[in-house]
């Protein structure tokens, strides 16, 4: 007999309460539809981002079986905006996606994690809970080694959110793009930029502010010391124009006691926008491999 397929639903954002705020998703594919043996894969975007980040993406590897969940984190999308930043530090993020996938019925040890960014930080601390079968990290990073570096990055994440609170969101998404980490995305199409733009300025002011707060590098606990508590296999992604990152992920490569390292020729730092058949197909294949 032939490995059950399900239909494809065209789903829209919806909204689910954990820990006693919203969060937004997006989700195609329903758990009780899956055959047994097809990924679930939670996506996790970064800074700017939300559940829309990741498409035309979720609805390829949708099509191919896949359960497939995209959160959007506080601050983003269609999520809760807290007064307080310390809502949003990285143990209440990961406090958030487990709840998430209790309330969606994602048993432990069935999900496989894929963060960006800001969301590979952030599904890097998630999964030291042990609750996923694998990771993938998009130009994530494991914190700032030292407490200096940490209060140096804490001072400059807090100036840049009462920028945002200042200026507005159109100021900060044309200092956003002007940095040199996403120099590589000069290369995409016109009408992608455009896209990728109006996806950023659709963003809440008080929402990114308080997250680069309660989650921006500067905050975020250093876990160096705590990788090797990660068991279950790692991929790690980094775009070879991104060489902070490359190092970064080399140097965490090193500690995980399963993993790998691709660089992904022609892409910066955010691989699934600037090469996205590329980054398809090696999710889609690294997800089949460790079922």
């Amino acid at each position: 007999m032939g490995m059950h397929i399900p239909q494809h639903r065209e789903n829209v954002i919806r909204q689910i309460e954990v820990n006693g705020v919203q969060m937004g998703l997006l989700q195609y594919n329903q758990a009780e539809d899956m055959a047994v043996d097809q990924p679930t894969v939670v996506f996790v975007h970064g800074f700017t981002g939300c559940a829309t980040s990741w498409e035309p993406l979720l609805k390829h590897l949708a099509t191919q079986g896949m359960h497939i969940i995209a959160l959007e984190m506080l601050g983003h999308g269609h999520s809760s905006v807290p007064d307080d930043p310390q809502r949003y530090t990285m143990e209440h993020c990961q406090a958030d996606i487990l709840a998430a996938l209790h309330t969606l019925a994602v048993p432990a040890g069935k999900a496989i994690l894929v963060g960006y960014s800001m969301g590979g930080r952030i599904a890097l601390y998630t999964a030291l809970s042990g609750y996923f079968r694998a990771v993938i990290l998009e130009s994530a990073s494991p914190g700032l080694a030292s407490a200096e570096e940490r209060e140096q990055r804490r001072r400059s994440d807090e100036a840049l959110a009462a920028c945002i609170e200042d200026y507005g969101i159109d100021a900060f998404v044309d200092y956003w793009e002007r940095r040199p980490i996403f120099a590589s995305q000069e290369r995409l199409p016109l009408k992608a930029r455009a896209t990728l733009r109006q996806q950023r300025l659709r963003n809440n002011t008080r929402g990114l502010a308080n997250s680069l707060r309660g989650v921006g590098t500067g905050a975020q606990p250093a876990i160096h010391d705590r990788l090797a508590e990660i068991t279950v296999p790692v991929l790690l992604l980094t775009g070879e124009d991104d060489q902070k990152f490359c190092a970064v992920a080399r140097d965490m490569a090193e500690h995980f006691p399963q993993s790998q390292h691709r660089i992904i020729p022609g892409a910066g730092h955010t691989i699934h926008f600037e090469q996205p058949e590329v980054f398809e197909n090696i999710v889609r294949k690294f997800c089949h491999t460790v079922q």
